[in-house]
């Protein structure tokens, strides 16, 4: 019991499916790992245990052979407190909905359950999951496993702690400016944004928006796509829902095709890049030509992205919290609050003109992806920082004029809608992580898992998950 938290969600699941392991005994074995090590990280602030073995037994009814190829099998996984599942305090990180316990899941929550996870706990996430700090008044900051004085990035910085410590198999987050890829940089797993409607989100005040998604985070590839199966199709209530792939991600990992050209970014023409992770990522990028594959310094024209990104991020706002700026103003954190304001004082034609730009900047892409089929670059511009400091002020002492700028690397990639991951690559002198984004063609999940197999194979650091919480094994330097 007490090694099961070490085996992959693939080894897990199969072990599920062959009956040699049940349900009951895996959600038993997180249990025992979340209590030996969430005191020290402050990942999985709610749990719920009892309603997941009560479904276990209903899962059992049916047997393995009844079950489509994307079957989870009762595997446990946590859910990002920012997604509703029916009975089970959901918070937003927020004080307002402290007590909030809703009686209907969220739409991708819907489909994971009926695919077999077995919901065991709510990741922690910043209020709203605004900001790439994960702290909030309801819970407080969840810690960096890797270095317990550091952030653990956000806004899906519970999920992915709890995933490097050992507490779940797999996790869910969302993603609007970088909270899958960010987390999962700092905390050495990986986070995949997918494409919009790749899973169904919502139900939405907004179903048409694509700026914010949900997607999977897991401790390497072959988990990732095993989850992305389980979560992917078509649901009428996402008007943006595209329909299940004809072929299982999982068949792009374990027979992956090698890419013909590769561009490599440190920093996307963007954003200030600490010279360290810059090296560590430039490192990384280059080793696709041990796999004989040209890589080329180079990336779409993304100019504009932080003015785009900043309007149409505080029209969201709008569309989603304004009303609760009107009755809770003095429970909001002040970063909401200016988010929500910035966008009451937009007028029409700076909103149509962001989606313009926007445009522009997509069809810079589609141009830039008829030449490579592959974009990297670092995931974030930063190591992990002090849990303490709310954000980023400043980079290799380049002052940010807001308190999402450092976010820019992620943001922009979300602008284009293209799928991107953040994959483990290294470490610093210090034993920091540091994560490489990779970025894939417009609805091009499968041949960008398939590529970041390969790398993963080449570096290797899958291995050194799950471990234990303000211990890491001796990995300083490491960078590939």
């Amino acid at each position: 019991m007490e090694e099961l938290f070490r085996l992959s969600a693939r080894q897990a699941v199969t072990l599920l499916k062959n009956g040699q392991v049940s349900p009951q005994e895996l959600v038993r074995a997180a249990a025992e790992r979340i209590e030996a090590t969430d005191d020290k990280i402050n990942a999985l602030p709610t749990l719920c245990l009892e309603r997941a073995l009560e479904r276990a037994v209903d899962l059992q009814r049916v047997g393995p052979e009844d079950r489509p190829p994307w079957h989870l099998h009762g595997l446990p996984i946590a859910i990002k407190d920012l997604q509703n599942v029916a009975g089970m305090r959901t918070t937003f990180g927020s004080p307002i909905f402290a007590d909030h316990v809703p009686t209907v899941s969220d739409l991708d929550v819907q489909t994971l359950e009926a695919n077999g996870a077995m919901i065991i706990a709510k990741s922690n996430t910043p209020e709203f999951g605004s900001g790439g700090n994960t702290f909030n008044e309801v819970f407080g900051a969840t810690l960096n496993p890797w270095d317990t004085d550091k952030s653990a990035g956000g806004s899906s910085g519970g999920s992915a702690a709890a995933l490097a410590a050992g507490q779940v198999w797999l996790a869910s987050g969302t993603d609007l400016g970088g909270s899958l890829r960010i987390p999962a940089s700092f905390c050495s797993v990986l986070g995949l944004r997918p494409t919009p409607g790749r899973v169904a989100f919502g139900p939405e005040v907004t179903p048409w928006q694509t700026l914010s998604v949900v997607g999977p985070m897991a401790r390497n590839v072959g988990d990732l796509a095993l989850m992305l199966d389980a979560q992917v199709g078509r649901h009428p209530r996402d008007p943006l829902s595209l329909a299940r792939p004809e072929s299982l991600f999982l068949h792009a990992v374990d027979e992956p095709t090698v890419p013909r050209r590769v561009a490599f970014s440190p920093d996307l023409g963007l954003a200030p890049v600490e010279g360290e992770v810059r090296a560590i990522c430039a490192r990384a990028a280059r080793r696709f030509e041990e796999l004989g594959v040209a890589v080329n310094d180079a990336c779409p024209n993304l100019d504009g992205s932080h003015e785009i990104f900043s309007t149409l991020r505080a029209a969201l706002y709008v569309a989603a919290y304004a009303p609760l700026l009107a009755r809770h103003r003095h429970l909001l954190k002040p970063e909401v609050i200016g988010n929500i304001e910035q966008g009451l004082s937009l007028s029409a034609p700076e909103i149509a003109e962001a989606e313009k730009a926007r445009g522009g900047l997509y069809q810079n892409t589609v141009d830039f992806f008829d030449t490579y089929d592959l974009l990297l670059c670092p995931a974030v511009v930063t190591a992990p920082f002090d849990v303490n400091l709310r954000y980023l002020t400043e980079v290799d002492g380049v002052p940010l004029d807001s308190y999402f700028n450092w976010l820019a690397l992620t943001y922009a990639v979300s602008l284009t809608s293209c799928p991107a991951l953040s994959l483990p690559i290294g470490f610093t002198e210090s034993g920091l992580p540091v994560g490489l984004q990779m970025v894939g063609p417009p609805r091009g999940e499968a041949a960008l898992l398939s590529a970041a197999a390969l790398l993963e194979q080449i570096v290797g650091s899958q291995v050194l998950t799950p471990m234990d919480p303000g211990n890491p094994p001796e990995i300083a330097g490491q960078g590939s």
